[in-house]
């Protein structure tokens, strides 16, 4: 079984992850990739010393970027790893096809690690389904495919390995497993920012089992040392630092690290002290620990209170405050990933798991577990995630087919064994034909069962063997008679099967579909399919990086829109203003004032910069939304979030967004407006805007300021060159002299005149 199903996932992958290498080419996709690409390119040439103190002075100019300080670096360093042990093997491969190849590789241990964690929990049998419906769900298979080279590639393999570690030692309380699991939770810091995913989840189901009374000796090996060795190898990675014990998102650890502490001694003191003094002691432990707590509590709310976001990041805030990023921070709220998702959204990404997921958690309660109780905890908090940031989907997809594969599973587990029990031959039909027609036969098993019980616990034991062996033979009882009590129909259990079957099978269609169709095409080519069925392919994009890098000086600067910097730093080797770390907003407001205003302003703030050249991106012409009109909103609020003279209602008519004859002088005479309608009338004739489906309200004007220097084949992607200022002031300078050459002639012409002021 574990054969047929190794190789059965290993075709579903294939088709999922290698289509985009057949029909595009070896590329990588996105925005993000470019840039972890560009790193691992100097991780790869220039070794880890350097990595860790590159100065970066072609992003964010004047400013620059430390990369080795400001990046996640276990993507890196992992692709970097699998390059050097291939060339070391002489597998001659280049940096490129390992970055593309390494979020597929991944996949395959996340689905590893899936089967591990359900298997814990639920069984093999669970096990193996979980990780058949995690190889091929859409919502993991879009950060999973090849050419998807972010840190979602390795960090969701590291959560769920690290979520496994942490059951198996809470299964068996071995000091092993759990320094096993500080170093997965290690790997994850290094990897993705969402590993305070996991040091809050796991606290809020330590503090579940204390709340609960389950507290055991395993539950202490496998919280302490995670939150002791854990937080100091999480402070070894640059980018964290001292934040692993001085932000917010990491108080919540602290807090039921105390708590456990205190429980744990309390439940020494109660095993070595009589009922009496155990009472005492609990008085003064009670009473210092409060005293404790009251004092941690009050140098916690100083710290948080110091901080103007009280210790949380503006990312953090905006998950439990859905409205925050769009009140104080716009740069976040625009990001298109940062967007609640819409109902048909999970129907896409999670296809038919959305509908297994309540009967997984049901099956969890049958019985509930330390373990159960760790992944329905998980699921309930994914779920909320997910529902406030659609990229957060990519965290509830694995918690969904966990909880699909138990259902299914237990599902399969009751319809086989009814077929099983009333097949004719079968050793369980005349069990089955007992119960289902004598249920007085029922009641007096289990009355004797219950006669067992109540003479296993009166009869006084000679032996440790015969001890064990009594519970073991009662427990195998009861659970015969309890299947038996779940025997369903023939015909039911049949149609039943067929069904699971069929859903299946739509579901593995669905993902296929998805797969190949929605999430296999990188963004940077783009493709569309003619109404005769013919294929178009717009390469615009790194056709506009190729005339940069072929037809620039290397030292000239580029200012677009932070989405293309990483891409126009890594394709085009040239230098820009601001990329898609977006961590000084000051610096985005300015970009973002330069587009919203007219074109002498934006001229004199981009000449500020040391700019060169402005790079917008077009769609009118093809019908590509994601185009620098759509995004101009968002261009205007980062702006006038820090410039208060960019004023959004300066630019709608009546409250709409428009790009016709109805909309705003400020509209019309933005440099964005100018820069991505610039000869656009000679298209057609008419300048019909195929995205906003409408006619540009300004077709003929002049640039006075800036030059059309390159625009793409389908005028998706246009460059402009800022004018020199001599080409500005030329007319006035000749104005100039003919004034001068005037006011000396009148001078010359009234000599005779007499000055009325001497």
């Amino acid at each position: 079984m574990g054969r047929c199903y190794w190789a059965g996932r290993t075709k579903l992958r294939r088709l999922a992850w290698l289509r985009q290498v057949i029909k595009y080419e070896s590329v990588i996709h996105e925005f993000d990739p470019y840039f972890n690409y560009r790193v691992t390119q100097f991780l790869t040439k220039n070794g880890i010393y350097d990595f860790w103190n590159w100065f970066d002075d072609r992003t964010w100019y004047p400013l620059g970027r430390v990369i080795g300080g400001t990046v996640y670096p276990g993507l890196t360093l992992t692709a970097g790893t699998l390059w050097w042990l291939l060339n070391s093997l002489n597998i001659p491969l280049s940096v490129e096809t390992v970055c593309v190849f390494t979020a597929p590789v991944f996949s395959a241990f996340a689905s590893w690690a899936t089967y591990l964690l359900t298997k814990e929990v639920k069984g093999t049998g669970a096990g193996l389904t979980a990780a058949v419906l995690l190889a091929m769900v859409p919502s993991y298979i879009s950060r999973s495919v090849a050419g998807s080279y972010d840190n979602e590639a390795v960090a969701i393999f590291a959560l769920i390995f690290t979520f496994y570690l942490y059951i198996k030692t809470l299964n068996t309380g071995s000091l092993f497993y759990a320094t096993l699991n500080a170093l997965a939770y290690f790997y994850m810091v290094c990897s993705w920012g969402g590993y305070t995913f996991i040091i809050n989840l796991i606290p809020m189901h330590v503090l579940l089992c204390i709340v609960t009374g389950r507290f055991s000796s395993r539950l202490y090996i496998a919280y302490a040392p995670l939150v002791v060795l854990g937080t100091l190898l999480a402070a070894l990675v640059p980018v964290v630092g001292f934040n692993a014990v001085m932000t917010s998102e990491h108080f919540a650890s602290f807090l039921v690290f105390i708590i456990i502490h205190v429980v744990a001694l309390v439940y020494h003191v109660k095993g070595n002290l009589s009922p009496r003094m155990f009472k005492v002691a609990v008085t003064l432990v009670v009473s210092v620990g409060l005293v404790v707590c009251c004092a941690m509590i009050a140098v916690l709310i100083a710290l948080v209170a110091s901080s103007p976001t009280k210790g949380w990041s503006g990312r953090s805030l905006s998950l439990l405050d859905p409205t925050y990023a769009s009140k104080y921070i716009p740069i976040i709220a625009s990001v298109s990933e940062h967007q609640p998702p819409t109902w048909p959204s999970y129907f896409m990404d999670i296809n038919v798991l959305a509908f297994l997921v309540p009967a997984g958690i049901i099956a969890c309660f049958l019985p509930l577990s330390d373990a159960s109780s760790f992944v329905v905890l998980y699921i309930v908090m994914s779920v909320y995630f997910s529902g406030v940031m659609v990229r957060l989907m990519l965290v509830l997809a694995p918690a969904a087919c966990i909880m699909s594969g138990i259902a299914l599973s237990e599902a399969f587990n009751v319809l086989t064994r009814s077929i099983k029990f009333q097949l004719p031959g079968s050793s369980g039909t005349s069990q089955s034909r007992d119960a289902s027609l004598n249920t007085d036969g029922e009641q007096n098993d289990i009355a004797k069962t219950e006669k067992m019980d109540e003479t296993v616990k009166e009869r006084p034991s000679k032996k440790n063997r015969k001890k064990e062996k009594e519970p073991v033979e009662k427990a195998s009882i009861r659970s015969r008679i309890e299947k038996r009590l779940l025997v369903l129909p023939l015909e039911a259990s049949v149609i039943a099967i067929i069904l699971l079957v069929l859903l299946g099978a739509f579901y593995v269609v669905h993902c296929v579909w998805a797969a190949a169709e929605a999430y296999s095409a990188p963004s940077i080519v783009l493709t569309t399919y003619s109404r005769d069925g013919g294929l178009h392919v717009f390469d615009d994009f790194r056709e506009a990086y190729a005339w940069l890098s072929h037809n620039t000086e290397v030292d000239d600067k580029v200012a677009s829109w932070w989405d293309y910097g990483y891409q126009t730093t890594a394709m085009a080797n040239r230098t820009v203003i601001v990329d898609n770390n977006t961590w000084n907003n000051t610096h985005i407001a300015t970009v973002g004032t330069a587009m919203s205003s007219p074109e002498k302003a934006a001229w004199e703030i981009f000449n500020s910069l040391d700019v060169k050249y402005v790079l917008v991106v077009f769609g009118g012409l093809v019908g590509y939304p994601s185009d620098d009109i759509n995004k101009f909103l968002w261009m205007v609020r980062i702006g006038g979030g820090v410039f208060p003279h960019i004023k959004e209602p300066d630019y709608l008519r009546d409250g709409q967004y428009r790009i016709d004859s109805q909309a705003t002088p400020t509209m019309l005479n933005c440099l964005m407006y100018k820069l991505s309608y610039y000869r656009f009338v000679e298209t057609d004739g008419k300048g019909f805007d195929r995205v906003r489906q409408t006619e540009i309200g300004k077709k003929y004007f002049k640039l006075t300021h800036f030059e059309e220097v390159f625009t793409t084949h389908h005028w998706m992607v246009r460059i402009y060159k800022l004018k020199p200022p001599k080409n500005r002031i030329r007319g006035k300078t000749k104005k100039s002299k003919l004034k001068a050459s005037s006011t000396s002639s009148s001078k010359r012409s009234g000599t005779g005149k007499r000055n009325p002021w001497h």
